[in-house]
């Protein structure tokens, strides 16, 4: 496990909490509309000591009442040891997933460790392996996402990137989770791509925004799937 930055507080990456988020390197997609590239291809700058981490979440117990687990992909080299000892300092937890590691997930989930799940859903059924740019199984991805939607706390999410979601593929891709699911899940938010000028695949550095009519427009569709969500710009 190695952590590559700490994001002191935040108000956004845990939906009712104030937290702190801990990101973690590697990941086995390669989306290139990234935007963390330093997390997924090349290893760089110092690895945060664990020690250091937990020192500080006991200093900010009083300030801070979660942890957002992040990457990359977290499951891949996430602790066990590691999410107790945060737990056992009276912390909430959510992991930030893209639903590869079904196993780890639910073991996580079953002993308590986890309080809360994202996972990002990439695009519908047929165009996974394009958009992640990589080989997925979509028996794990669909094992995840079943996983996730008997929790209490959880939501699926999709980067709605120019040139690759349109209304159509949004339609399928939130039909495919109810199907999955057999039944509306409770949250999905559809969030703005944003061209921060760095990603993994340097063609998206000439991407626009995705524009906020567009979201509202792709929201209509996904609400008759999903009991609640919104947009994220």
């Amino acid at each position: 496990m190695k952590i590559k930055g700490l994001e002191k507080v935040s108000l956004i990456d845990y939906p009712g909490k104030i937290a702190c988020t801990i990101f973690l390197f590697g990941c086995n997609f390669k989306c290139g509309f990234c935007h963390n590239p330093e997390l997924v291809l090349k290893e760089e700058g110092r690895n945060f000591p664990e020690k250091e981490i937990l020192e500080f979440l006991e200093k900010r117990k009083n300030q801070l009442n979660g942890v957002c687990i992040t990457g990359g992909e977290p499951l891949l080299t996430l602790e066990k040891d590691f999410l107790k000892k945060i737990k056992n300092l009276g912390y909430s937890i959510k992991i930030d997933t893209n639903g590869t590691g079904p196993e780890k997930l639910k073991e996580f989930i079953s002993g308590g460790l986890i309080d809360f799940v994202s996972m990002d859903i990439k695009s519908r059924k047929e165009d996974y392996p394009l958009v992640a740019n990589s080989n997925v199984d979509m028996e794990k991805i669909e094992e995840s996402i079943k996983i996730i939607s008997e929790m209490e706390n959880y939501e699926f999410r999709t980067t709605i990137v120019p040139g690759i979601h349109d209304e159509e593929n949004i339609k399928e891709m939130c039909l495919w989770i109810e199907e999955v699911i057999g039944k509306k899940a409770k949250k999905f938010y559809l969030q703005g791509f944003k061209n921060q000028g760095k990603f993994i695949n340097p063609e998206f550095n000439s991407t626009i925004d995705t524009e906020e009519d567009f979201l509202k427009k792709l929201k209509i569709t996904a609400d008759k799937h999903f009991l609640s969500g919104g947009i994220r710009i």
